[in-house]
């Protein structure tokens, strides 16, 4: 089926789907609101997109992101995955995600993503808490979560909840609260990501005039650590900086990313990585459709890193992954060793209990966990 090493040759696509009910505050994806009279001329435009490939392609996982895929009626579902499917074959036993949204899932539509294969959901969830879904500007209500949830259950085989800790107001015991309703759903798989001020968003604007006091950074901490604790005792494996999953129920598609391998990416704002060059297409939904619709390629920024900087970004993401990096495996997909590349700064993180050698791979400590992105960032700085 695959000819050249998943570095090269893609396993997996991912598709942009933009639009959205609203906006959030803390948002900076690429999302279209108020432009669902666009959503037909998109959908056009992501099946010449698609076309491009010239042959239907083999890939092993899909996941269709946004914005709010869920936000299309039934019928723009129905025709989204039946391109997708047209032109990138999923074979029986592969993954195939959805992103969505409390309120936006209902029977109908997920009646659609199961006849068209779609194995998992991820819902949106952020907070089972009033106060804190209005801190980060979110529309469903708590009622819609177990709606949500059961018209999943009755139709797609596997369920995820995405949380999001250190919202303006939150508290460790909000977050223990919220760690332990998402566990009683009994998902496959729960995100647990630490809310970002990106900045030029509506909430990072509310920071600056002080509208909005973030959490400090000692209680953020010991949000992250109940994590580290409450969901491996339910349960789920810590697998990556982020992700936690039951036994055997690991994302396969983000697991992709995190060991730098190759992929498909189509829609607005979507990011492909090919053959080790990466290219990025527009953000702007109407720039998007004009110019794939007008027979231009969508694609605004490409970049393409030598082997010794393709290393070092594999050996960055990696070290997000609970095994960490394999040192035998990194040499053969990079073709450095990992101690050569790193030098000095790989034996100084181990003595600092920041990263551990196990069984052949290096990987972050729990101490390391918790300030990743600064050893991430001495990682780094070795280049």
């Amino acid at each position: 089926m695959f000819t050249r090493p998943a570095w090269l040759d893609p396993r997996t696509v991912y598709l942009h789907v933009p639009f959205c009910a609203h906006h959030c505050g803390y948002c900076d994806f690429a999302v279209s609101v108020g432009q669902d009279h666009q959503i037909e001329l998109y959908l056009d435009a992501l099946e010449i997109e698609l076309s491009g490939l010239g042959t239907p392609r083999p890939v092993e996982t899909a996941f269709i992101g946004g914005g709010t895929p869920t936000h299309l009626s039934p019928a723009q579902l129905d025709r989204l995955l039946s391109s997708l499917r047209r032109w990138l074959h999923i074979p029986p036993g592969g993954e195939f995600s959805i992103e969505s949204t409390p309120e936006s899932l209902d029977d109908d539509k997920c009646r659609v993503l199961a006849a068209h294969g779609v194995t998992r959901v991820s819902v949106g969830v952020q907070s089972f808490r009033p106060h804190l879904l209005a801190a980060l500007d979110r529309r469903h209500r708590l009622d819609h979560i177990p709606r949500a949830v059961e018209v999943v259950r009755k139709h797609v085989p596997h369920l995820s909840l995405d949380l999001i800790f250190a919202a303006p107001g939150a508290t460790p015991a909000d977050w223990q609260a919220d760690l332990a309703d998402a566990v009683r759903y009994a998902p496959d798989h729960i995100s647990t990501y630490g809310l970002t001020y990106e900045t030029g968003t509506p909430l990072w604007k509310d920071r600056r005039r002080g509208r909005v006091v973030p959490v400090t950074e000692d209680d953020e901490l010991a949000m992250y650590e109940l994590s580290l604790d409450a969901l491996p005792a339910a349960g789920f494996d810590h697998y990556e900086i982020s992700n936690f999953a039951r036994p055997g129920r690991r994302c396969r598609h983000n697991e992709r990313y995190w060991a730098n391998e190759a992929y498909f990416g189509f829609g607005v704002g979507a990011a492909r990585y090919m053959d080790g060059s990466r290219e990025l297409n527009v953000r702007n939904t109407t720039d998007y459709v004009r110019r794939v619709l007008s027979g231009e390629p969508p694609t605004f920024q490409s970049e393409r890193l030598d082997d010794r900087e393709r290393a070092f970004e594999t050996a960055a993401v990696q070290l997000r992954r609970g095994d960490g990096i394999d040192r035998p495996a990194f040499r053969e997909q990079t073709g450095f060793e990992l101690g050569e590349l790193l030098g000095d700064r790989l034996a100084r993180l181990i003595e600092l209990g920041l990263l551990e050698e196990a069984g052949g791979a290096v990987r972050l400590t729990r101490r390391g966990k918790c300030v990743a992105d600064g050893v991430v960032a001495e990682v780094m700085a070795a280049g």
